[in-house]
């Protein structure tokens, strides 16, 4: 009984997300993260190969205004933006699109005693991904990647 009320806040916000992925694909952006924060504050995040630009966040956030209040999704805000620099990296396609990219791993269990690793994105194959890390090459398993982000390089 004690893990009921966790599943159905963790069915909300997958349906949540399954809601926002379809529009925000219907429109032409790719659904790179969706979060919420304190205060009612629920955060997308959107991408294009072209980059995303002010009317693109507007056009987007327009959108998802009239569908959650269609939906009658609870929110107090919401923000629409693009994942910057330091863009996130969830999923397999992600570390696909941005081979040769620097990126930082955080790993939920350790590999060699260490969980986090910052290196150049490689192959990734049967859901392993090689990192080229100071010139070795570390196999991380994605099911093992508890967060991962972009380094900018400038």
């Amino acid at each position: 009984m004690g893990f009921m009320p966790v599943f159905y806040l963790w069915v909300a916000i997958m349906d949540l997300v399954s809601l926002i992925e379809k529009t925000v694909t219907g429109l032409g952006y790719e659904l790179v993260d969706v979060e919420r924060a304190g205060r009612g504050l629920l955060r997308v995040f959107i991408d294009k190969p072209e980059g995303i630009a002010v009317e693109d966040c507007q056009l987007v956030s327009n959108q998802l205004t009239r569908l959650f209040a269609v939906e009658d999704v609870d929110y107090a805000r919401l923000e629409v933006s693009s994942p910057g620099l330091d863009r996130v990296l969830k999923k397999e396609a992600d570390f696909i699109r941005f081979k040769g990219e620097k990126a930082h791993i955080k790993l939920r269990m350790p590999i060699a005693t260490r969980k986090n690793f910052t290196g150049t994105i490689g192959d990734l194959d049967a859901g392993v991904l090689r990192l080229d890390v100071d010139g070795a090459a570390v196999a991380i398993e994605l099911a093992n990647v508890d967060k991962a982000r972009l380094v900018p390089t400038f």
